[in-house]
């Protein structure tokens, strides 16, 4: 423990050094840009400016780059909750509550739980890092395609919660969802599948970030519209130091879901090929499904803000994990950060701690110091954030439409994907006049690849012996804990509808 904090405070030191501390604030600064710019996102940012970073040396370029990773976390909150348009994959669950609570004229308080909780979650998750490093490391490395599966159906078990009361539609959404995830060709015998109407650019499949745009910038831009006849009163906030003290003082009402959603967040992002967007996705159903108030969620209640936003943050440090002590990258942005690594001239891996000391507590130390500064930042830059909400909803609909319509261009380079995003996002809005709840088809599509791709290889390995998901520990501990989290909405609907007999009677 001693040479822990020996080590940690040389790499605080480190971190303090001009050129490093500079590196960090512009990488927090870069990374709310790219954040919460739909589209975007941590793996294109990092991507971009990856040649920067040959300019300095290797402890200030991955100091930079890092910090940047942490920015575009916090940043991707700040489209969700303003604009309703998730900024990426990692931010999608911000919206459900986020947005609702900005037209309620709540932007402020939304913000600046979104800020406190992501600074919550970094921090945990830095001191797991510190503090556990090895051992996690170690134990991320007996999750094989068995536990990666029953994971991900943990995962959807906390999307029941998701829908409502009405666990039929919510069935039905998600299964949408993974009929889309399942366009494109077979993982395994490389057959084109679900080639709609014969299309050849079908064989791309449908990006995740074409149906969230599309559900959340256009559906929800048309389902706007015509509940408010184009009348919507935005609901200006006025920022005063009382207000903001005031939301300071409301974390006592989101600290459960907050600390949830950060161990949460840093085991997930610690398993390889999970990342954040699951961490973030499986916080908020559990917040909701264990909620005192579950109703609320998806109507602005400030846990449902918080919950992802801590988990995400938590993810994206525990992600770093098995990069730094194995080589092996928990997210697509750990890949490029660990392709940058190999570039400068450093092995990822367990000898690294051992060979490159002040690099690795560099690093760790400039983690602790890039989430004090992103969170300074982003609640700093609160007032800018809400200029948007004073804006006339008249032009904030082209304002919109034109934020999807470039994300996707960019993202994909295809006016196919454009296009098949104006259609989701029609049929999203009809969707929502059904009744239909729309979040578990978006993030099915997300899990829907990994949960197929881990369960055949699975029963390949077993030769079709569906048991080897139970005959695993972890993976039959997790099976049982998705079965527990379907069976209580239900369990606790009927007792409650019990209670109210009793009470009539």
């Amino acid at each position: 423990m001693e040479t822990i904090l020996v080590s940690l405070g040389s790499g605080l030191l480190q971190a303090f050094e001009p050129l490093n501390l500079f590196m960090i604030f512009a990488g927090c600064l870069a990374g709310l840009f790219v954040g919460c710019m739909p589209g975007l996102g941590s793996v294109n940012g990092v991507a971009i400016l990856l040649p920067v970073t040959f300019l300095v040396p290797p402890t200030a370029a991955i100091i930079f780059l890092a910090a940047l990773y942490y920015g575009a976390m916090y940043g991707g909150a700040i489209s969700s909750i303003t604009l309703g348009i998730p900024g990426a994959s990692t931010a999608v669950a911000t919206v459900f509550d986020g947005r609702p609570m900005a037209q309620a004229g709540k932007a402020d308080q939304a913000l600046m739980a979104a800020a406190i909780a992501s600074f919550i979650g970094g921090t945990v998750s830095i001191i797991l890092f510190t503090l556990f490093a090895p051992p996690l490391a170690a134990f991320a490395l007996k999750f094989g395609p068995q536990e990666e599966f029953a994971l991900m159906l943990l995962a959807f078990a906390t999307f029941v919660g998701l829908g409502g009361d009405d666990i039929p539609k919510t069935i039905f959404s998600i299964l949408l969802g993974l009929v889309l995830a399942a366009v494109g060709f077979d993982i395994i015998s490389g057959q084109p599948r679900m080639i709609f109407f014969d299309m050849v650019e079908f064989q791309r499949g449908i990006g995740f970030l074409v149906l969230a745009i599309g559900v959340y910038g256009v559906g929800e831009m048309l389902w706007t519209l015509e509940s408010t006849a184009g009348k919507v009163q935005m609901h200006s906030v006025k920022i005063t130091v009382s207000r903001m003290k005031q939301n300071l003082l409301q974390v006592k009402e989101y600290i459960n879901s907050t600390w949830v959603g950060s161990v949460l967040g840093f085991f997930v992002g610690t398993l390889p090929a999970a990342g954040a967007t699951p961490a973030s996705l499986m916080s908020y159903g559990l917040s909701k499904t264990f909620s005192k108030d579950p109703d609320s969620f998806g109507k602005g209640n400030v846990s449902g803000v918080a919950a992802p936003e801590a988990a995400n943050n938590a993810a994206s440090t525990g992600s770093m994990l098995p990069m730094i002590t194995l080589g092996i990258p928990g997210s697509p942005t750990t890949a490029i950060l660990l392709g940058g690594m190999i570039i400068w001239g450093l092995r990822p891996g367990p000898l690294l701690f051992t060979e490159s000391p002040d690099f690795v507590w560099g690093l760790i130390g400039s983690m602790y110091v890039a989430n004090f500064a992103t969170v300074i930042l982003n609640i700093a830059l609160i007032p800018v954030f809400i200029r948007v909400l004073a804006m006339p909803f008249t032009l904030l609909t082209p304002i919109i439409f034109t934020l999807c319509v470039l994300g996707v261009f960019a993202t994909t380079d295809r006016m196919f994907d454009t296009w098949i995003m104006l259609i989701i996002g029609v049929a999203a809005y009809l969707l929502r006049k059904l009744n239909y709840p729309v979040a578990p088809a978006v993030l099915a599509i997300v899990l829907g690849p990994l949960a197929e791709r881990s369960m055949r290889q699975s029963l390949i390995s077993s030769q079709g012996d569906p048991m080897t998901f139970l005959e695993r520990p972890i993976s039959l501990v997790c099976i049982l804990i998705a079965v527990a989290l379907v069976s209580y909405p239900m369990v606790a609907k009927f007792l409650k509808r019990n209670k109210a007999v009793e009470a009539a009677e």
